[in-house]
Parts: structure tokens; C-alpha cells; sequence
């Protein structure tokens, strides 16, 4: 005769005489000190907090559906982009891509360009936004007609 659950009566067992879903039901994960960022966690895998897991084992299909939701291009062109440079002031370790237009479905790469935090949030204040949408607009036609821009992304523009 074999048991059933404990729970349920569910003939199928698992483990600690519960069935499957029973035992899920009640499982808690054991909590750590993180490795990663020394947090008292709920464990996730490799002695890590769920969002350090993230964070150091997925951060590229993390990235990779970001870049595909909200900016609605691949990831290597957001790489490419992101790797340059603010195209005011050229500042290159924190960076926002701004659609020129204001048209976030306008994904041309002639439309996208790398900003610092510090000159995007200007381009969307309302007491700087013409003085800066100026100064870009002049950055954007000098940068869309160099060479060095017209190589580098020439499998991207159309």
C-alpha cells in the first residue's frame, strides 16, 4: 500500500509524504547573508539574493528585452549607441538615449542619440527646452553627416 499526502490525499508523493503541490504550497527558501551585496536574503542560487542572481547571471537577457521594449531597437545598436559619448557635452559614464524627434517610434539611428542625464532632463524641462533642443538639433546635423557616424552605424541606417 502506498501513502498518500498528508494534505491532500493525493496518492502522488513527493516528499515529506506531500504531494507535488502541496509541498511547493509550503516551502519557504532559506534566508542568507547574500555573497554579492551582504543583504539578509531569501536565497535564490549561487549563495544569492534573487536580485543579485539577476543582476550578475542574466543581466544581458535583461538588458536585451529593455532595450527591445522601450527604446524598439536590437540590443547591439543600444550598445553601440550607449558606448559613445553625451553628443553635448561629452560626458561618457552615465548615459539616456533621446529620441530627437520626440517620436519614440521613429527607432532611425539618426534619430537616437546618447545624452547625459544632466542634458536630457533639460531637453524635457520647460524653461530650458528651446535652448537646448537648439543646441542639439546643431550637434545632431553635424554628428549625422561626419563619416566617422555615417561607418560606424552604416548597417542601420536606411
Amino acid at each position: 500500500m502506498q501513502p498518500n499526502c498528508v494534505n491532500c490525499g493525493s496518492p502522488e508523493i513527493h516528499a515529506k509524504q506531500k504531494c507535488y503541490k502541496c509541498y511547493k504550497k509550503g516551502y519557504k527558501a532559506p534566508l542568507i547573508t547574500c555573497k554579492n551585496c551582504g543583504r539578509q536574503r531569501e536565497h535564490k542560487s549561487f549563495g544569492l539574493c534573487g536580485g543579485c542572481h539577476t543582476k550578475l547571471h542574466h543581466y544581458d537577457k535583461v538588458k536585451e528585452y529593455n532595450a527591445r521594449k522601450y527604446h524598439k531597437i536590437p540590443l547591439e545598436l543600444y550598445r553601440k549607441l550607449m558606448a559613445s559619448e553625451c553628443i553635448i557635452c561629452g560626458w561618457r559614464k552615465t548615459l539616456d538615449l533621446h529620441h530627437v524627434d520626440g517620436n519614440h517610434d521613429n527607432t532611425s539611428v539618426t534619430n537616437l542619440v546618447s545624452l547625459c542625464p544632466n542634458h536630457h532632463r533639460l531637453l524635457h524641462h520647460p524653461e530650458h527646452k528651446s535652448e537646448s533642443r537648439q543646441e542639439l538639433q546643431r550637434e545632431v546635423e553635424i554628428r549625422n553627416q561626419s563619416d566617422s557616424f555615417l561607418k560606424h552605424f552604416k548597417e542601420y541606417i536606411t
